[in-house]
């Protein structure tokens, strides 16, 4: 009967979506299982090529500083021309800089182009989100989501365990063969993947008065700018993980090993649990999620001022990790929601923006507080940064219409399922 159950589950998961989704999955999937430089960039610059700790943190940021600048630019390319050219484009690119990458050897070379790789591979996520958006009926978006978030993570942690016997041959190789996977995921999206960017008849804004949509149209959009507030506040949260996390531990005597084992955790987790956590939260109310989502996130690191061994430390990431799990598709879900449908190109791209600015800011933020203050107060201010979000979550969701845009999606997402048959 147990395996009955989780058959029908997972036929209940996955059923239902257009196959045009399941090819963009595939492609996320292939490139997720084909990243290298942002595992492996420090180390390939400081045991590989012999330069600072200091210089690859500012190679780190330089590329986080490509994602700012192509987050916008990304987006408004997804709807002026269209979500496949931009992913084809931005595909291409970053294979291209990528390969690139393993070639360069001074300083300026590999900082320009470790610049150009983030720009060019952050161009991609407006159009992949906008293009899902287009392709799914509303009612399963939050499932559709979540089903790609999954496949970002299992294609990381599989990349992750091969890039570390790739690293032990060649780093180039490694370069070759992450500029080869996004190869691949440029061909699949150009024979497989039609143009999902909805037609004039659905030009309709919810904040606009039908105007065209504008960067300026969105940041003037109050209501969805406070929630890409909100996701900037528990994105900073969120990539204490990956920054303030290993100095922390570092600093209080763990070796990098003790963290890869406390981090392991995150991703174990997300692979086995979060299509579960999904369909129990596929048709709860998103405002209590997101709440929920920010005070796990904010408190599952706030209590790592008390962890004192490997094990606790995992505890502390088994409680974020639950938060993530719940904020990643209710969080995108919402962006969509409250997105015009011929304006998601740039609505996504501003969402994307947040993210990109914490990705640049947080390592500044992790340094500057253990430093100075001490580990303790990071994990202080996480607990109430998360909070703050949760706030800022609960006043923004009381103002939250009903769904405007579910008709028009629902006609977008059966014309593209009808187009397939």
């Amino acid at each position: 009967m147990p395996v009955a159950c989780l058959r029908r589950a997972a036929r209940e998961t996955v059923s239902g979506l257009p196959r045009e989704f399941w090819w963009l999955w595939t492609s996320t999937l292939v490139n997720r299982l084909g990243a290298f430089v942002a595992t492996f960039m420090a180390l390939y610059l400081t045991l590989d090529r012999g330069y600072s700790a200091s210089y690859a943190g500012l190679v780190a940021a330089l590329h986080g500083l490509g994602g700012v600048v192509s987050s916008l630019a990304g987006g408004v390319m997804a709807d002026r021309l269209g979500r496949r050219p931009t992913l084809l484009v931005a595909q291409a690119s970053t294979a291209v800089f990528v390969a690139a990458l393993g070639f360069v050897r001074d300083p300026v070379s590999i900082a320009a182009v470790a610049f150009l790789v983030g720009m060019a591979s952050n161009a991609s996520r407006p159009a992949v989100q906008a293009m899902m958006a287009d392709i799914v009926r509303p009612e399963d978006r939050v499932r559709a989501f979540s089903l790609n978030y999954w496949a970002i993570n299992l294609g990381f942690a599989v990349s992750s365990m091969a890039a570390g016997f790739i690293a032990e041959v060649s780093y180039r190789a490694g370069f070759l063969v992450e500029a080869g996977m996004t190869m691949a995921c440029a061909i699949l999206v150009f024979v497989k993947l039609p143009e999902s960017r909805p037609g004039p008849e659905h030009h309709e804004s919810h904040s606009s008065g039908g105007e065209d949509v504008r960067l300026w149209t969105v940041l003037r959009d109050g209501r969805y700018m406070g929630v890409v507030g909100a996701s900037f506040l528990i994105a900073l949260v969120f990539q204490q993980g990956a920054v303030g996390l290993p100095i922390a531990m570092g600093r209080a005597g763990f070796t990098p090993a003790d963290y890869g084992m406390a981090i392991a955790v995150n991703g174990v987790l997300i692979v086995a649990l979060q299509i579960p956590v999904t369909r129990f939260i596929q048709h709860r109310d998103p405002g209590r999620l997101l709440i929920v989502s920010s005070l796990l996130a904010g408190y599952g690191f706030g209590l790592t001022v008390f962890a004192g061994s490997v094990g606790v430390f995992a505890l502390t990431v088994c409680v974020w990790t639950l938060g993530e799990m719940i904020n990643a598709p209710t969080q995108t879900g919402l962006v969509v929601r409250l997105s015009p449908v011929h304006g998601r190109g740039r609505y996504q791209g501003v969402y994307t923006l947040s993210w990109s600015l914490a990705a640049l800011i947080a390592p500044l933020m992790a340094g500057t507080v253990i430093d100075r203050l001490g580990a303790e107060w990071l994990w202080g201010m996480c607990a109430a940064v998360g909070t703050a979000a949760a706030a800022g979550y609960g006043v923004l969701m009381r103002r939250l219409p009903k769904d405007e845009t579910a008709a028009v999606g629902a006609q977008v997402g059966t014309r593209a399922e009808v187009g397939t048959a």
